[in-house]
């Protein structure tokens, strides 16, 4: 038990890197498609997707669902 509810949330309802594996250079492609559906399936208006490279490069997206 970690503290959190399952319906918390702050935890990510799809898994993330473990759960959806890490194909070098589809990563960020694969999260950005999985995060549109989610935002539609789930009637959201808004989603976040951080996103690290290598060297220490990364970026933030900021998406609003019309």
């Amino acid at each position: 038990d970690f503290g959190y509810e399952f319906d918390d949330p702050r935890v990510n309802p799809t898994g993330g890197a473990i759960a959806l594996g890490h194909p070098i250079g589809a990563s960020g492609v694969i999260y950005f498609g999985e995060m549109v559906h989610y935002l539609k399936n789930a009637n959201k208006k808004y989603g976040v997707q951080l996103m690290c490279g290598g060297y220490g490069v990364g970026i933030a997206t900021i998406v609003e669902a019309l």
